[in-house]
């Protein structure tokens, strides 16, 4: 089948997947925000896909193919796998649909995912360290029970299931100047893409991201290599080694430009929707928005959509990112001194600190260290930073009373 008749079917069936999805999913909210447009000299538009039916965009593309399987498919069950938020699409929409459903997800994927893929009713399976072996170990049940494989991204009515988001936004905003979307396989950017395309052609610029340890699609469609590649990646969403085959056609056809951001900009957007917009995003949520923050996308005087595309991130890495980030803008200090190892020692320091007004977030001992005399204590004290005035003033009362502290950079 040519390309072009490729993109009018899936573009027939993204307009059947609206009706279908109509009274499933949320229309998601498109927010304009003052702030990051501020920050970024353009209008900043977030479709907040994190507030839909489990948390991401998925239950779109899944619901639409599960909608599509005939009675005797659906009597035999269906099977996926993915790091979570697939999971919980596909379980959820399995559920809404009265068919039984399996999931394979990797050993490492978030504890709060593989529950909530556990309470829509599926059986979970928990295999391989990436997504990529749990996906050799779902096809293979698959075959051997008889179920129908829902492939993550790349199958045309789980593309067409997340176009219908392309036409949401029109309905909000007819004529955006740039889109950013997520990539891990690209099923979300193919489907946008040609929803787009179709409605607006070669007037909106699309920009797909990707996650440097995990740039795969660049590297297919656009030949990036990069030197160092990082092993792992909070944007875990999108932790795909493999791009599929249709979406990779598709993208090379329709989309503009790859381009490839780092965790620490990816923590900083995460940190930034929630304190200034007041919105939870997953690493593969958040990573549209920090490429636009990153500076690689020109959007001054420009209407740009970023995708926020999942709110499922889990707490431990959410909670490592806020305090990083404080520590990052210099919110919280972290002061390192050695205590003589005595009952009281600690306590002292702690009541200067006090009467200073200074909160304490963290204390952290160290007496074991060999390289620590046996009478002393290495002591390190996270705080809430007062002014620098303050500061100064601190370390010198402390310094007075025979406690040397110094302030440790981020």
């Amino acid at each position: 089948m040519s390309h072009t008749k490729l993109i009018d079917n899936i573009y027939k069936s993204i307009l059947e997947a609206k009706g279908i999805l109509e009274n499933i999913i949320h229309k998601t909210p498109l927010d304009l925000s003052r702030t990051f447009s501020e920050m970024c000299g353009g209008k900043v538009f977030l479709k907040l896909e994190n507030l839909q039916k489990t948390g991401s965009f998925k239950v779109r593309g899944a619901y639409y193919k599960i909608s599509k399987l005939s009675y005797d498919a659906k009597r035999r069950g269906v099977i996926a796998a993915s790091a979570g938020n697939h999971a919980q699409g596909v379980a959820y929409s399995a559920k809404m649909a009265g068919v039984p459903c399996k999931i394979v997800m990797p050993i490492f994927a978030p504890i709060a995912k593989i529950q909530a893929t556990k309470s829509y009713g599926a059986e979970v399976i928990l295999y391989g360290i990436n997504f990529d072996e749990a996906y050799i170990k779902a096809r293979e049940i698959a075959e051997r029970d008889r179920l129908t494989f829902i492939h993550a991204f790349d199958d045309p009515q789980i593309i067409a299931g997340q176009g219908t988001i392309g036409l949401e936004i029109l309905e909000v905003l007819p004529n955006p100047d740039i889109i950013v979307i997520p990539i891990g396989g690209g099923g979300l950017i193919s489907g946008i893409s040609i929803a787009l395309r179709k409605k607006l052609g070669r007037k909106i610029k699309i920009i797909g991201v990707q996650s440097e340890a995990y740039p795969s699609m660049a590297m297919r469609i656009k030949g990036i290599s990069l030197k160092k590649k990082p092993l792992y990646t909070i944007a875990d969403g999108i932790a795909v080694k493999k791009p599929g085959e249709l979406t990779s056609k598709i993208i090379s056809e329709l989309v503009d430009d790859i381009i490839v951001v780092n965790d620490d900009e990816i923590a900083r957007a995460i940190f930034l929707l929630l304190e200034r917009a007041k919105t939870l995003a997953e690493g593969a949520g958040a990573i549209s928005l920090a490429a636009v923050l990153s500076g690689e996308i020109d959007v001054r005087g420009k209407k740009v959509v970023c995708i926020i595309s999942g709110g499922n991130i889990s707490m431990s890495t959410l909670m490592k990112i806020l305090g990083r980030e404080q520590v990052r803008l210099g919110r919280l200090l972290r002061l390192r001194g050695r205590l003589p190892d005595y009952p009281g020692s600690l306590r002292n320091v702690l009541s200067i600190l006090s009467e200073a007004y200074v909160n304490v977030v963290d204390i952290i001992s160290e007496k074991y260290d060999p390289r620590i005399p046996p009478s002393e204590a290495e002591i390190e004290l996270v705080v809430e930073a007062p002014s620098k005035e303050k500061l100064e003033k601190l370390l010198k009362r402390l310094e007075k009373e025979g406690y040397y502290f110094s302030v440790e950079k981020p």
